[in-house]
C-alpha cells in the first residue's frame, strides 16, 4: 500500500534526481522548494503528466522525504535511494507524509489559523480512537470527541489565579479548571504545532497590603469556526494521504493508517519506559549512562532515547558525540546508530573522510549492507584495524579494568606483539602513549611489559 501510494511521487523524485541535480538545470526560479513553471512543464512533458500532477507529486515527494531541495538543486533523499531494497524506507516515507497531512491538503482559508491549529493538535486522539474502534465510526461520534479535546486545549491555556481572594469560604474561585471527568488524554502532538502554556506573572516587590489588580491575558483570537467543517477538512486531508476512508457519514482507518497509529503509540510507550532514565539527556550524557549497562539494556535505552526525538537531529547528536575525545562514547554512539538503522546511512557516509570515525563508519556500513558482524572487520585495511584497536584500548584503559586490557591484546590483527607495537607506533593515534603505558602496567609478563614501555617511550620522544 505504501509503495502504491508513493509510486507517482517516487517517479517525479527520480526524474528530479536526473534532471535537477548538481550541475543540471535549477529546480526553481527563486531557490525555494516550489517548482518553477518552466520546470513543471518540462517534467510534465518527460513523464506524460499535466503540470498540476507534477506539482502535486513533487510536493508529496518532498513531504515523504523522497527528494530534498538545496538552494536551486534537488537531490534524492535516503528513502528514495533505499526504495528498491528496504521496505522500512518506504514505510517511513509514508509515515512522514501521514504526519504532514495538514500540509498535504490546504486548510479552509476562511478560518483563523489558531482554530485550525487546535484541530490539528487534537486529531491524534481522534486517530487513536479510530484505531481502537477497528472499524467504521460515525462522524458525529468523532465530532463529540474532537469538541472534548478542543475544550481541554482551551482550558489548558487559561491562566490560573492563585492569589488570595476574599470570597466566602467554600468558594471555588482561584481553583484551576479541570477537564471533564473521563475525557480522553492526548497521546501525541501533531508536528509543527505547539501547545500553549499557561502565562504567569511575578509579584516580587509588591506590598502585600495593597490590592493587586490582575488582568487575565487575552487568549489567541479563535474564530467560532464550526468544528464540523474543520473535522470534515481534517478527515478529507487524512483520506488524501491514504490514512483513512471517508464517506457516507463515517470514517475508517485503512490498514496502513491503523499500522501508522499503532507505531506512534508504540513509540510513546517505548519512550515512557526508559529503563535508565536518560531519555531527556543529550546524546553524550545518555551514552555515558549506557556505558554502565549490559548490551540488551543499553539497546533498550537507545530505543527509548531515539523514540523521544526526531531521527535526523538524533543522528546528528550521536555523530557529534562520536567526534569527542572519549573513545568509549565513540563506540557506543555507533552502537546507538545501529539501532537507528537505515535513516542514519547518509550521515554515516559523510564521516568516512574523518580518520577518527572512518573505521567505525566502515563497520557500520558493512553490517548495514548485510555483512556478518564477526566478518565485518575484513573490510578494514591493516592500518584502519590497528587504529581501531588503539581506540578501543583507550576506551578500556579509561573505563575498564586491567585484565580487560590484557585480553584486548588477543583481538589485534598482528600475529606477534613486536609486529603490533611497530604498527601501533606507525598509525599515529593520539592516545598511543597512554594506551601502551596502561598495557605495560597491566600485563603480568615482565619481559613483554618492558618491551611495551620501551615502545611507549619511543613514541613519546618521537624515536
Amino acid at each position: 500500500m505504501a509503495r502504491s501510494g508513493l509510486a507517482a511521487a517516487a517517479r517525479v523524485a527520480r526524474w528530479a534526481d536526473t534532471a535537477l541535480g548538481p550541475g543540471g538545470d535549477s529546480a526553481t526560479a527563486d531557490g525555494k522548494a516550489t517548482l518553477s513553471d518552466a520546470t513543471a512543464e518540462r517534467a510534465a512533458l518527460a513523464l506524460g503528466l499535466t503540470p498540476a500532477q507534477v506539482r502535486a507529486d513533487w510536493d508529496t515527494a518532498r513531504l515523504a522525504g523522497l527528494i530534498e531541495v538545496h538552494g536551486d538543486s534537488a537531490r534524492p533523499g535516503w528513502r528514495l535511494r533505499a526504495w528498491n531494497r528496504d521496505d522500512s524506507a518506504v514505510l517511513r516515507g509514508w509515515v512522514a507524509l501521514c504526519d504532514a497531512w495538514s500540509l498535504a491538503y490546504p486548510e479552509p482559508e476562511e478560518y483563523e489559523a489558531a482554530a485550525v491549529a487546535e484541530v490539528v493538535t487534537a486529531m491524534p486522539q481522534v486517530l487513536s480512537f479510530l484505531q481502537l474502534s477497528a472499524g467504521p465510526v460515525p462522524v458525529p461520534q468523532l465530532l463529540d470527541l474532537l469538541e472534548q479535546r478542543v475544550t481541554e486545549l482551551r482550558t489548558e491555556r487559561c491562566e490560573v489565579d492563585y492569589a488570595p481572594h476574599s470570597e466566602a469560604p467554600g468558594s471555588d474561585a482561584g481553583h484551576p479548571a479541570t477537564p471533564e471527568a473521563g475525557a480522553p488524554e492526548q497521546h501525541a502532538a501533531a508536528p509543527g504545532n505547539g501547545t500553549a502554556t499557561p502565562a504567569s506573572d511575578s509579584e516580587a516587590g509588591l506590598r502585600p497590603d495593597v490590592p493587586v489588580q490582575r488582568a487575565r491575558p487575552a487568549e489567541p483570537p479563535v474564530t467560532d469556526a464550526p468544528l464540523d467543517a474543520l473535522l470534515d477538512w481534517a478527515l478529507r486531508a487524512l483520506a488524501s494521504v491514504g490514512a483513512l476512508t471517508y464517506g457516507d457519514g463515517q470514517a475508517t482507518l485503512t490498514p496502513l493508517g491503523s499500522w501508522a497509529v499503532w507505531v506512534k503509540l508504540e513509540q510513546i510507550c517505548v519512550a515512557a519506559q526508559s529503563p535508565a532514565g536518560n531519555i531527556e539527556q543529550g546524546a553524550e550524557d545518555m551514552l555515558r549512562g549506557c556505558g554502565r549497562l549490559r548490551p540488551n539494556a543499553a539497546r533498550a535505552e537507545y530505543r527509548a532515547w531515539l523514540a523521544a526525538r526526531p531521527v535526523g537531529s538524533a543522528v546528528t547528536e550521536l555523530i557529534n558525540a562520536a567526534r569527542g575525545e572519549d573513545a568509549l562514547l565513540r563506540g557506543l554512539a555507533f552502537e546507538a546508530l545501529r539501532v537507528v538503522g537505515a535513516p542514519a546511512e547518509p550521515e554515516v557516509r559523510t564521516v568516512l573522510d574523518e580518520p577518527t570515525l572512518r573505521p567505525y563508519a566502515l563497520l557500520w556500513l558493512a553490517e548495514h549492507d548485510g555483512a556478518d558482524p564477526e566478518d565485518a572487520h575484513e573490510i578494514l585495511t591493516r592500518e584502519e584495524a590497528t587504529w581501531l584497536w588503539v581506540d578501543t584500548a583507550a576506551a578500556v584503559a579509561d573505563h575498564g579494568e586491567a585484565p580487560l586490557l590484557v585480553r584486548h591484546l588477543e583481538s589485534a590483527v598482528q600475529p606477534t606483539v613486536p609486529a603490533l607495537l611497530t604498527e601501533v607506533r606507525a598509525v599515529g593515534h593520539p592516545r598511543t602513549v597512554q594506551v601502551l603505558v596502561a598495557l605495560a602496567a597491566a600485563h603480568p609478563d615482565p619481559a613483554l611489559a618492558k618491551a611495551v614501555r620501551r615502545a611507549a617511550f619511543q613514541v613519546h620522544t618521537g624515536g
